[in-house]
């Protein structure tokens, strides 16, 4: 029997019974139909995409065409998990304005279910702007790799007292605000615990510990897609990059020695075909 469409209702019932939320990062139809066929519940469209599907150095260069033409692709491939659209940089910080309708474009033509931005407390009216116009958003607080320069890199966040005592006063902005979840990235899990314990929203984590209400992985880590780097907290599944590059090493032997294509995967043809 078909499994019913993943909405918010269903999510705040996994976190009251205590059950993990399983969520990973696709961004494209095939990962993103793969990943809703094994039981997914929420897939992030991040803008991870731009280092793990276009190339980029890092997140900055991500546009909301690119945004919302991924978004799409995952959302037609989607048939039971709740999806959520990155928004990028610069397409929610100037205004109130350019959050609602960069969000919009994401819900309306991406086909999310909900939105995610980076930032506590000073993008809280942001986040508030977004909820008032009906669109669900997801607050992402400790490692924003947006603001990766502010950050001094990709580092650990909430490693002190003093450090987790703001990540817990950004995350109870974000509820105040009306955020419907959040995510925490790279942070010890006693930090992320307290961020838990100070609202009252589902709270998942990406390299922050176990106490948490759901796990995060971006795909191309999980399955071996993406070499470039491995954080600590990601483990690999399966070396689909090694098994990729073999069958087409294996491709290329053959058609230089001829023995691809084989008779076998000829068209035949309905009556003898003159040669000249």
């Amino acid at each position: 029997m078909e499994k019913k469409k993943t909405t918010l209702l269903t999510l705040r019932a996994l976190k009251a019974r205590g059950e993990k939320a399983v969520f990973v990062t696709a961004y494209d139809y095939p990962l993103a139909g793969l990943a809703d066929k094994a039981g997914v519940d929420i897939i992030l469209v991040g803008d991870s995409l731009g280092m793990t599907t276009l190339g980029y150095r890092d997140t900055l260069s991500v546009t909301m065409d690119d945004m919302v033409r991924h978004s799409a692709a995952v959302t037609r491939a989607a048939k039971r998990a709740f999806v959520v659209g990155d928004l990028p940089f610069m397409s929610y910080q100037p205004s109130d304005r350019d959050a609602i309708l960069n969000a919009g474009r994401l819900i309306a033509e991406g086909g999310c279910d909900a939105v995610k931005c980076e930032g506590g407390v000073r993008v809280a009216p942001r986040v508030k702007a977004m909820v008032d116009a009906g669109i669900v958003v997801m607050g992402h607080l400790g490692l924003t790799p947006q603001n990766q320069a502010q950050l001094g890199g990709y580092r650990v966040q909430g490693k002190t007292p003093e450090a987790a005592r703001v990540l817990v006063d950004d995350a109870v902005a974000l509820q105040e605000a009306g955020a419907s979840f959040l995510l925490l990235e790279a942070m010890p899990p006693e930090t992320a615990a307290d961020v838990r314990a100070a609202v009252t929203i589902p709270v998942y984590g990406i390299g922050a510990g176990d106490r948490v209400d759901g796990q995060l992985v971006i795909v191309h880590d999980l399955i071996g897609l993406f070499d470039q780097f491995t954080p600590k907290f990601v483990k690999r599944y399966c070396d689909a990059a090694g098994l990729i590059e073999g069958a087409l090493s294996e491709y290329c032997s053959e058609v230089r020695s001829g023995a691809f294509p084989a008779p076998e995967h000829f068209y035949a043809a309905a009556q003898p075909v003159s040669a000249k």
